[in-house]
């Protein structure tokens, strides 16, 4: 079990090291295999350890890397079944991405660095899905939020990508403010740092200290996982290369927030006021990101929308104490959403680079029919059809919220139920509109082999986005749910009331969405020859940038200016400028006094020092 952690850990490390030593010199083909090579064996010494796996978790610990006044911090590990679920997913999915990636980027220059950073983030990826001290997990927590600033401005000779990588990296560190002031309060509370130490002294904390540090994490899992109010830069973090959408944006990276809400499940049961503020955001999150994803015309943006809106969702399971059912939504959304943008990628390029749906259209559905299917595989599970993986794991954090005694889960409940149907009409407008449409002035398409190439890892990824919920069904389709009998005795199992009111909660969702289909077919079916509608505030993320810029950005910079204008440049700069004045008319008084001549000037000095001497002498008497 030693090695294969150890292992998982090791391969894309030593990948990300082997792209920045010699990644340019091997050549193209070669930097793309060796990149693929590593995760490949990241995933394998996953599946070995999750092989290995018993209910009681495995605790690792490769010796301390920072000690100071009495406290350590370890490089130690946590692996138990939540942890072996996440990493497998996490490296199948990365895998899957990296194949892609060596056709997408099959004409980049950068190819060796845009390898590096792929490696290195998945290397930090796995540190968060491992680590049990939770300095240690701060380490990965820092390390994705660098690799996600390096891909996003990956093409830094554009400004706007650049900016949209600042803008990321910003936002996320406001978030980790709250990390830091938890992990601060925890070493002060229990003199350690670690997962294990925190979920078993938990019950000794106060209901207060145990709340402040839940809502300390909390926030800084909203900033990582783009919920409301940090939930901006997800959307301009598109800048970055497509498969870099589908590994950090979707798959891995913004369901860190909720992975580690799940970790610290046994904190937040003393915590009550923290769930129920993540459930809360969470329907918020999810009704605001689908309302928002209705406005969109490129089709990236419309999937960084919805990926918020689904996180949303997640957020609502763990806030609901039900950490399998967020990790169920999880691992769909990882499927379907990293293949909707994969695929997202093959319609832009086939496009000449366009992103706007109203100009794909009919032409590309018949130019690429096996691109057709696939997208109508994941569009299927994030619209919720019946018996897709993303109609079962959705309706599970609906059943969750809903069955809550908490009134407030009510709320959230309602908030979610609405996202869904929202989710189903945009989802089905992108459908129509991409696939079906006859657009009045189509983008060029080109019909490149590389592109059908692309389309071969997706076709797994395509099984489990319909397939997988099946790994997780309600009780009443009697069929076993491998998922909830697999962490039985890790995480709480889901109380019976929920399991009730699946029923209810899966046909209320199964009729929201044909709702939906029939709401999006009716505004832009091929026969209406649909056109975009003008900008709105629906483009703009209902001004929620806007209204940053104006109430927190813009303050800030008049008082920016200010500092450097009033404080920095009048008064230090002119204090200096006013002393060195000073003492140069001095020394040309005492110049001109000299009349040039030595003897003077020396004995005006002499005396200047013995003054000086003097002043100190009796300065100090």
């Amino acid at each position: 079990m030693h090695t294969a952690l150890a292992l998982m850990l090791l391969c894309p490390l030593a990948g990300a090291v082997f792209q920045a030593g010699w990644g340019s010199a091997v050549g193209r083909r070669a930097s793309a295999l060796a990149a693929a090579l590593a995760v490949a064996g990241s995933f394998a010494a996953a599946l070995v350890a999750f092989a290995g796996c018993g209910v009681a978790p495995t605790h690792v610990s490769f010796g301390a890397w920072l000690a100071f006044d009495g406290f350590s911090a370890q490089f130690s590990l946590l692996y138990d079944r939540i942890a072996a679920v996440m990493t497998v997913t996490v490296t199948f999915t990365a895998l899957l991405i990296h194949l892609y990636s060596a056709g997408y980027m099959r004409e980049d220059k950068s190819y060796a660095r845009y390898f590096c950073y792929l490696n290195l983030f998945v290397f930090f990826m796995l540190v968060i899905a491992l680590a049990d001290d939770l300095v240690f997990l701060f380490l990965g927590w820092e390390g994705v939020g660098f690799c996600s600033f390096a891909l996003i401005g990956f093409w830094h000779e554009d400004t706007k990508n650049v900016v949209a990588g600042c803008k990321a990296f910003i936002t996320t560190r406001i978030g980790d403010l709250g990390y830091v002031a938890a992990l601060g309060l925890t070493i002060a509370s229990f003199g350690e740092a670690s997962l294990t130490g925190l979920s078993a002294g938990a019950e000794t904390l106060s209901p207060g200290l145990a709340a402040v540090i839940g809502f300390g994490f909390l926030f800084a899992a909203l900033g990582k996982s783009a919920q409301l109010p940090l939930s901006s830069w997800l959307p301009d973090a598109m800048a970055g290369p497509t498969p870099v959408s589908a590994l950090i944006h979707a798959a891995t990276m913004v369901t860190a927030g909720v992975y580690l809400l799940m970790r610290l499940d046994p904190l937040l049961a003393y915590a009550p006021p923290v769930g129920a503020t993540a459930a809360l955001l969470g329907g918020a999150t999810a009704l605001y990101g689908a309302c928002c994803a209705l406005g969109q015309r490129d089709v990236k943006r419309i999937l960084a929308y919805s990926t918020v809106s689904q996180v949303g969702y997640m957020f609502l399971a763990a806030g609901s104490a039900d950490v399998t059912g967020a990790l169920f939504h999880l691992q769909t959304h990882a499927f379907f959403k990293s293949l909707l943008f994969m695929c997202a990628g093959i319609m832009i390029q086939a496009c000449h680079e366009e992103h706007d749906i109203f100009r794909m259209g009919a032409p590309l559905r018949r130019r690429y029919p096996g691109l057709f299917v696939l997208f109508s595989c994941g569009a299927a599970a994030l619209a919720g059809i019946p018996f897709t993986s993303g109609y079962f794991s959705k309706g599970r954090t609906l059943a969750d919220a809903l069955t809550h005694p908490d009134p407030i889960f009510l709320l959230a409940f309602a908030m979610g139920t609405l996202a869904a149907l929202l989710t189903a009409v945009y989802v089905f407008r992108m459908y129509f509109v991409a696939f079906f449409a006859e657009p009045a002035d189509p983008a060029p398409l080109h019909d490149a082999p590389a592109l059908h190439a692309m389309e071969l890892p997706l076709w797994p990824l395509a099984l489990l986005a319909v397939g997988y919920g099946f790994a997780n069904p309600p009780e009443f389709l009697h069929i076993r749910p491998w998922l909830d009998h697999y962490l039985l005795g890790v995480t709480t199992p889901l109380p019976p009331h929920a399991v009730q009111a699946e029923l209810f909660v899966e046909s209320l969702d199964a009729l929201l969405a044909f709702l939906g289909l029939v709401i999006a077919w009716h505004f832009y079916r091929p026969a209406r020859h649909p056109a975009p509608a003008p900008d709105g505030l629906l483009t703009a993320g209902l001004g929620l940038d806007a209204l940053y810029l104006k109430r927190l950005a813009a303050p800030y910079a008049r008082l920016a200016a200010f500092a450097w204008r009033a404080i920095d440049e009048d008064v230090l700069d002119g204090a200096a400028l006013g002393l060195a004045s000073g003492l140069s008319g001095l020394s040309g008084a005492v110049g001109r006094a000299g009349g040039g001549r030595i003897a003077v000037s020396l004995a005006a000095v002499f005396t200047a020092v013995a003054a000086i001497l003097a002043w100190v002498a009796f300065g100090w008497l």
